[in-house]
């Protein structure tokens, strides 16, 4: 089993949700991006997202875009946030890191060299927004094949014709994306998102997690009584960008995670 699957069959055993954080690498700047990351997993963190900076973020909102610009101004590189990782793992073996981001980084590094870089680092999964199921040989196969989850978007528009070609060599868990937008862009609502979580998971067993438009403890709750696990990136990089103290945005990454697996 990989990491991504051991957490959750760890967590379904205890009747938990997960809780999934999103960071950019880099930011602010790569020694207060390690600092947090490290923390993460003690502020109640089960699955690590870590945003792969890049120039044309076209599925992210503002805070998440900014983000990315502060890591790239800081000199944030591929190379820097596999190093990351790699520090990351001298002190954490189990927690699953998965990376997020665009193919365009992947594609100038090659493939090929990438994943095997990747997978030595330790990453667990990658979530790469901008490649459909039509080009899966492109890094979805190879990503499998070395060992590499490679997790897939749905959407509310993944209706019943496109939701089997989305699920199609997915693995790891089904990241639901909760609004039609970018990151950051509207409040979760889990009335309106239950029937397409119970839509998605009578087509697969893989695990169904939450994510976009949640902001607080309280949508948390309510995302992770209807879901696997719920994703939170914009709320927590907001703070960040303010220039909190890593302390403090730790503090209320933990308000977070003890919403989800209170629920």
């Amino acid at each position: 089993m990989t990491r991504i699957a051991e957490t959750f069959a760890r967590l379904k055993s205890q009747d938990r949700k997960a809780f999934v954080a999103f960071v950019m690498a880099g930011d602010p700047g790569p020694e207060v991006s390690l600092e947090l990351i490290c923390g993460l997993p003690d502020a109640g963190v089960d699955v690590i997202e870590m945003g792969m900076p890049f120039t044309d973020p076209m599925a992210d909102g503002p805070a998440i875009q900014l983000a990315g610009q502060r890591a790239l101004e800081a000199g944030q590189t591929m190379d820097r946030t596999l190093d990351m990782v790699r520090s990351f793992r001298e002190k954490n073996t189990t927690t699953p890191i998965v990376l997020m981001g665009y193919y365009n980084p992947i594609y100038s590094r090659g493939v090929s060299t990438f994943l095997q870089e990747a997978q030595s680092a330790g990453v667990d999964g990658l979530i790469v927004v901008d490649l459909p199921p039509e080009e899966d040989e492109e890094l979805c196969l190879p990503a499998l094949e070395v060992g590499v989850d490679f997790i897939r978007l749905a959407t509310p528009t993944s209706d019943a014709k496109r939701l089997p070609a989305v699920l199609t060599n997915t693995s790891g868990f089904v990241y639901y994306v909760s609004i039609t937008g970018i990151t950051g862009s509207a409040e979760a609502n889990a009335e309106a998102i239950a029937p397409e979580i119970t839509r998605i998971k009578s087509s697969t067993d893989l695990p169904v997690c939450v994510g976009f438009g949640i902001k607080s403890p309280e949508t948390a709750t309510a995302i992770a009584k209807i879901a696997d696990g719920a994703v939170v990136g914009s709320a927590i990089v907001e703070r960040i960008g303010r220039g909190e103290k890593v302390d403090d945005v730790l503090a209320f990454v933990k308000t977070l995670a003890d919403a989800v697996h209170e629920a």
